[in-house]
């Protein structure tokens, strides 16, 4: 089988401190865009309408922003997509129409077609958020009831703080630099919950087997020796699926771009949290418990 890393002697555990650091820095900056600027969610959470033009000649954004000036529409936010191709979202509901009929009349001189009219009623969307959230949560309920049987409660405890870090930091990032929240973005986080879990379970089988055939070992050094033997296996997965959306990244346009970013920071960021949060949690459990047990006797 073809590796990268062979025979790695890494000391993982020995840098948890500055693993911490760095992600509880992600996490305080996330938390801080979150109280100051909050989500940009897209038609499909808050409601209202989005219409998608492309124009055959050259048009600017301005242009397309100084006639919608009627005070129906509201402040519409107006998203270059393509060349000469414009988003149009609106937070009042039915008048994609309107907008067509302003941008017809208005620019008579120039040809349009309409490529994509959405209309989302605010009731629809709110529930839709709470739906969301809650099936994110169901998620990782699941997942430790799952963990925990297969493994022990500290595994399932590592496991959701690693999933969690991985939401948190990513929607952070979206609070950040306000990428729009859509549907395709909340499958996108859904599956960052089930890649950053494969990786996780991964080191926590090689754990479970090194616990058993290297007794002599401490636990921290079970754990790095088991880091070490999974991060060939780790990088090359994770490589080659960050590649691929990469490629959607950069040319997948507009449509693709919330789902494809928010895959390209779950794959990062959730490779990184198999081997420097959820396996390190696992040592603080133990060290916690153990010291309690110490006490007691």
């Amino acid at each position: 089988m073809f590796e990268i890393f062979v025979n790695t002697h890494y000391d993982i555990v020995g840098k948890r401190v500055y693993a911490f650091w760095i992600s509880g820095i992600l996490l305080a900056l996330g938390i801080i865009s979150f109280i100051f600027q909050g989500l940009n969610y897209g038609i499909d959470f808050r409601g209202g309408t989005l219409v998608q033009f492309k124009f055959e000649e050259n048009i600017t954004a301005g242009e397309i922003r100084s006639l919608l000036k009627s005070p129906e529409l509201g402040t519409p936010q107006i998203q270059r997509s393509d060349v000469n191709e414009y988003m149009i979202r609106v937070l009042t509901m039915g008048t994609g129409d309107e907008i067509q009929n302003i941008i017809q009349n208005d620019l008579k001189e120039k040809t349009f077609e309409i490529r994509r009219s959405e209309i989302v009623g605010p009731k629809i969307g709110e529930e839709l958020r709470r739906k969301a959230v809650g099936a994110i949560f169901a998620a990782l309920f699941l997942i430790l009831v799952y963990i925990s049987i297969r493994f022990e409660l500290k595994f399932a405890i590592g496991a959701v703080a690693a999933i969690f870090h991985d939401v948190i930091v990513t929607l952070g990032l979206f609070s950040i630099f306000q990428w729009e929240i859509s549907m395709p973005v909340l499958a996108a986080f859904l599956t960052i919950v089930g890649y950053s879990l494969n990786d996780t379970i991964v080191v926590y089988d090689r754990i479970r087997e090194n616990k058993l055939t290297h007794k002599n070992k401490t636990f921290p050094d079970v754990i790095n020796l088991s880091i070490n033997q999974s991060l060939s296996r780790t990088i090359i997965t994770s490589l080659t699926t960050f590649l691929v959306v990469l490629i959607l990244v950069i040319f997948g346009g507009e449509v693709l771009f919330g789902f494809s970013i928010a895959m390209l920071i779950g794959i990062v960021v959730g490779t990184y949290s198999s081997s420097f949060v959820a396996s390190p949690i696992l040592i603080l459990w133990e060290h916690k418990f153990r010291t309690k047990e110490l006490v007691k006797k």
